[in-house]
């Protein structure tokens, strides 16, 4: 748990404190899988955050107590009481899309973050009517009513999906997948051809509010996680480009303006028996540890999970990979033909007795760094595009044992959580979440 003292808020002081609060093991799922609810394959619950985290360190009136699920299709917002007790939480509040389209003009939200003000602020990727758009809802951080929008009126980037910001540098910079109705129903790559997915990074003055650059990335199409270095003095970081296959650095130039560069490249595999010629890796998820040694990216479609480290930003050395399932597995539909990197097709992953359907998606790390969670959907109408066993079996929940003295990663083969076996059926965990904050949740200021 946080370190507690008379004058702290929630959280931790430093991302080094935090590295030595790792006594929380449980986590919290979220399905709604009721055929009578009138949410029912409607919603869906993608990513989360606090309603406070250690941004608010300093103020000890603030509590990590309510976690915020915006729902990516419906646009409706949940506030849980996770309260003392993650094992039974309670749902505070809904915030219904009809307040949201009313004074921000922006749905289809994704990533909630806690701000130092104590808001709360959550990305978007569209309008009502599924056009791109990427703005922030802000919403008030004690009663969860709907304040307005974080940009200036007219000032929304034109496709949105992740954010990071950094305050010591007065620096936000913001991610974009594509526009709504393009990815809502699966991914086809005339739409690539056509230009419709994102391809660049927002940089806003944290200040006013407003873009003052924007980056367009080489070899860098759907840029989606985003991770500053957690040092709140860093003036750089890591995108994952999901596409390409690319894991892009950031930084602060000379020049006080920001620039890009390309640091990591997963090699494309040629194959026979899946949708195009060439299979990309579809970098889909990343992290650091809070130490900042570490980088660890899935490729979701090729099946590996990868560590690196990036004690030299510039020049990241892979220190641990491990399949977990993917597209590539022998015996599978698809055969690859050439591969710059493997000798042959791995083995499917079995674990307890189940063999895992899909590709190790998102991840999170435990606050020493230790353990690593995986699960395996990314999006609904993807997984049933690519994954269709994920739909009939439901997805699964991993741990991997890290090396943090040497780099290296290691599969638990005891543990397993199997989202097939749900009372109401196979469900499609996502995101992962610790009660006390973790490497993607909380930002130092």
């Amino acid at each position: 748990m946080a370190t507690k003292c008379g004058n702290c808020g929630p959280g931790y002081s430093t991302p080094l404190e935090a590295m030595k609060g790792t006594e929380a093991p449980d986590y919290l799922a979220t399905v709604d899988v009721d055929p009578k609810s009138p949410q029912y394959c409607q919603d869906e619950l993608h990513h989360s955050g606090w309603n406070t985290c250690s941004s608010c360190f300093g103020d000890s009136t603030k509590s990590r107590t309510k976690l915020v699920l915006p729902s990516l299709i419906s646009s409706r917002i949940y506030v849980v009481d996770v309260g003392s007790e993650p094992r039974a939480p309670k749902l505070h509040k809904v915030i219904e899309p009809k307040d949201i389209h009313a004074k921000c003009e922006l749905a289809f939200l994704h990533t909630s973050h806690c701000l130092a003000s104590g808001e709360v602020m959550i990305s978007s990727l569209g309008d009502v009517k599924g056009n791109g758009k990427g703005g922030f809802v802000l919403l008030d951080g004690e009663t969860f009513e709907v304040k307005g929008t974080w940009e200036r009126p007219g000032g929304a980037a034109p496709l949105g999906y992740d954010f990071w910001y950094q305050p010591r540098h007065n620096v936000m910079i913001s991610t974009e997948w594509a526009a709504p109705n393009v990815l809502r129903d699966g991914f086809n790559p005339a739409d690539v051809e056509a230009g419709l997915y994102g391809s660049h990074l927002y940089v806003w003055d944290w200040q006013r509010h407003e873009i003052v650059q924007t980056l367009s990335l080489k070899d860098g199409l759907i840029p989606l996680e985003i991770r500053f270095l957690h040092n709140p003095d860093a003036a750089q970081g890591f995108v994952g480009c999901a596409l390409s296959s690319t894991i892009q650095r950031f930084y602060k130039n000379e020049g006080g303006t920001w620039s890009v560069e390309k640091v990591i490249q997963v090699p494309p595999k040629k194959v026979k028996g899946w949708l195009l010629p060439e299979m990309p890796g579809l970098i889909t998820d990343i992290l650091l540890s809070l130490d900042d040694r570490f980088l660890y990216f899935s490729n979701w479609l090729h099946g590996d999970l990868r560590q690196y480290d990036i004690s030299d930003p510039q020049r990241p050395r892979l220190t641990g990979q491990l399949f977990l399932g993917g597209s590539i597995v022998k015996g599978g539909p698809v055969q690859v033909l050439e591969d710059e990197e493997l000798k042959s097709q791995p083995e499917p992953l079995v674990v307890k007795g189940k063999r895992v359907a899909g590709g190790p998606q998102m991840i999170q790390l435990s606050l020493d760094g230790k353990r690593l969670y995986i699960t395996t959907s990314l999006y609904s109408a993807w997984d049933k595009q690519f994954y269709p066993d994920l739909i009939r079996e439901g997805s699964v929940m991993l741990q991997v044992d890290v090396d943090t003295v040497k780099g290296g990663l290691k599969l638990n083969p005891n543990f397993l959580v199997d989202f097939g076996k749900e009372p109401l059926g196979p469900a499609l965990a996502h995101e992962l979440r610790y009660p006390g904050g973790d490497c993607s949740s909380d930002i130092w200021i």
